[in-house]
């Protein structure tokens, strides 16, 4: 059985691994205090041109998505995000329970506007501050999005200048974050996100790490204090420099760009011979996440050699996702389209 459900489903770049095995004797301050974080961070730092940011190491996404919004926020403050978001939908009402509202948006294609947003926006800060409604404090946006699809800079740029109207934080979710920079279609860079979102991070879970996300923090507001919030809800490792290292190396040597680059390409590959076999589309994504229409025969036959994400019903099928990754070979994805071909 090949796998092809999730791009979290292996271990780590074999660089990585060899990094760990070459370091295991030695030992290294706690609590992402270390050689290690300083490096990545000095790293990611040049990487998105952003040299007075705060850099902390997650162990996981989840943790970062709540520990960032409730960092960010009072007790009388929520976060705008599409209703197919992560934290809406994925993260057991995690949000929620740190105190802070979800305001959901309608999404197109897993996107949300900067119109949608200003629009919700104006309803309470043109509108009087009401008080029993609590104030629009953040924006939440994943790149890639849920459904695999891609802000461009211009989208960006206008959600952005909304945020920045209304006095808003702009957060960007990059769990993915290789796979939307490595899309052909992609036009935006690190440098980017920097410069225009609050906080963002570099996803390694999902894109060639053992495990670990990266946060990036550029507004001085929001790095007040921002470990004690991390400790607070048990973020810190004490061997964080784990994270670090993983970092430091994949992204360095820029493997974490070829490689996600390359899962892209190898998605594409398969996309189109899904097109060509005439099976629909659910979305039309970029990135290695792919959303297809199968009927039961069709799911049934692909099921004898590969695992798949079933998302629910579909118009005449079923909505199935097959996720490339770094480490998907170029043999699985070939033997993937040969399968397709015979359908």
């Amino acid at each position: 059985m090949i796998r092809l459900n999730n791009d979290y489903n292996r271990g780590a770049f074999p660089s990585i691994l060899r990094e760990l095995m070459n370091t295991n004797g030695t030992g290294f301050a706690g609590y992402g205090e270390d050689t290690w974080c300083q490096k990545a961070k000095a790293v990611i730092a040049e990487l998105a041109a952003c040299p007075d940011a705060d850099i902390r190491f997650f162990p996981g996404a989840t943790q970062a998505n709540l520990v960032v919004i409730a960092a960010a926020l009072s007790s009388v403050q929520s976060v705008i995000a599409a209703d197919t978001g992560h934290i809406n939908c994925h993260e057991a009402a995690s949000v929620e329970n740190t105190g802070h509202k979800i305001l959901e948006l309608p999404n197109t294609d897993g996107k949300i506007t900067a119109g949608q947003i200003a629009d919700l926006a104006a309803a309470y800060y043109d509108g009087g501050e009401p008080e029993f409604l609590t104030e629009p404090k953040m924006v939440y946006l994943s790149f890639p999005t849920e459904k695999g699809t891609l802000y461009s800079k211009k989208e960006l740029e206008a959600i952005n200048d909304v945020c920045r109207r209304y006095g808003m934080y702009l957060f960007v979710d990059g769990a993915r974050m290789g796979y939307g920079l490595g899309a052909a279609e992609n036009d935006l860079t690190l440098r980017d996100f920097a410069a225009l979102c609050d906080v963002f991070y570099i996803g390694g879970t999902k894109c060639g790490a053992l495990f670990g996300e990266a946060v990036v923090i550029t507004a001085p507001a929001l790095k007040h204090r921002f470990k004690a919030y991390m400790k607070q809800h048990g973020a810190v490792m004490a061997k964080g420099w784990l994270m670090g290292l993983q970092f430091a190396v994949m992204l360095e040597s820029g493997e974490y760009f070829r490689e996600t680059r390359r899962a892209d390409a190898l998605a594409m590959r398969v996309k189109e011979a899904f097109v060509k076999k005439g099976v629909p589309l659910w979305v039309d994504s970029p990135t290695n996440q792919q959303f297809v229409i199968l009927t039961d025969a069709q799911k049934a036959a692909l099921a004898q050699k590969y695992y798949f994400e079933e998302m629910g019903a579909g118009a005449n099928g079923s909505v199935v996702r097959f996720c490339t990754s770094w480490a998907t070979t170029e043999e699985e994805a070939a033997a993937l389209i040969a399968d397709i071909e015979k359908l």
